[in-house]
């Protein structure tokens, strides 16, 4: 039998932990096979009882408009070009003088309000349930954990007014939201947090846009890990707010990268939805209601422009 020193022991126990520590967050609750996380909370009773929150009909879209000028995370663009195809100087088609519009956009999917699916965010290139990039990610987008196949989200939406909390406009860059202050807020707005929620964060960040583009993209205020997993261990569907990353940034307890992101999407399935605006849901004090998403279904993709709808 070949035996090892303590040493030998020593420098092996390191991967011994790593493994151990991979092995913890996979396989997901939902089965080895499992593409969608949290989406599998969306049930047919979870529905209906989103549907009864509605009181008045009052719609609330929840993006805010694209354009070219919209400060977007790092490298990303959008450019829209309109083209009027075979109408150059003034031509039209046909007898009846047809003419027509169209737009090209060129654009990363991740400008504007967002959803950022499970397969957007990974852990040494191992993303939700274990799947390798090496085994899904192609240059004409991922064979699984794709956009396509999240169900929609007919959900009870709830949004935490965090800047009323802290009483300010806007809540300065770097604020880490604990969770004594989400339930802080929570008892405040006498709301409790159900399984398949959808919780949003408003924190005053979209007033910086247009007037201080640097500072919006910066720093921003959010939760950090320790909110993270008490609202995972709640059963949410997805969190997110008024802010680009959806979390404290930079990271205020060491030089990780995003790590809310990569615990909330690749380690819990759950999705981030980003640059939502609830100005008008705080303004009407409207703290929950029917939250409706239907993505724009980009075979491949692992994130989505969209436009949420609160339904009062």
């Amino acid at each position: 039998m070949k035996t090892f020193s303590k040493f030998a022991l020593a420098a092996l126990l390191p991967l011994a932990m790593q493994a151990a520590s991979a092995a913890d967050w996979y396989p997901s609750a939902y089965g080895p096979n499992d593409e969608i996380g949290a989406a599998n909370l969306l049930t047919p009773d979870v529905v209906k009882q989103a549907v009864g929150l509605v009181k008045t009909g009052k719609t609330y879209p929840l993006a805010v408009p694209v354009d070219k000028n919209l400060p977007a995370f790092r490298h990303r663009s959008f450019r829209l070009y309109n083209v009027q195809v075979g109408q150059q100087a003034g031509k039209s088609l046909g007898p009846n003088k047809f003419t027509f519009n169209d737009e090209l956009v060129n654009a990363w999917t991740g400008v504007g309000t967002q959803l950022n699916g499970i397969g957007h965010i990974g852990i040494d290139n191992l993303y939700y349930n274990g799947n390798k990039a090496a085994d899904f990610v192609t240059v004409d987008g991922v064979t699984k954990l794709g956009v396509e196949k999240v169900p929609p989200m007919v959900t009870r939406g709830v949004v935490l007014d965090m800047a009323a909390y802290y009483n300010k406009a806007i809540v300065p860059g770097g604020t880490e939201f604990s969770v004594a202050d989400i339930q802080a807020v929570l008892k405040k707005q006498g709301l409790t947090l159900r399984k398949g929620d959808v919780v949003l964060f408003n924190t005053g960040w979209l007033e910086l846009i247009g007037k201080d583009n640097k500072q919006f993209l910066e720093v921003e205020p959010g939760i950090g890990m320790e909110a993270a997993q008490w609202l995972a261990d709640q059963g949410i569907v997805a969190f997110g707010g008024d802010t680009w990353a959806s979390e404290v940034y930079p990271n205020p307890h060491g030089q990780d990268e995003f790590p809310v992101n990569q615990y909330m999407l690749a380690k819990r399935g759950i999705y981030n939805l980003e640059l939502i605006d609830s100005r008008a849901l705080v303004h009407d004090k409207v703290w929950e209601f029917l939250f409706v998403l239907g993505q724009p279904l980009y075979v491949g993709s692992t994130q989505v422009n969209i436009n949420p709808v609160a339904i009062h």
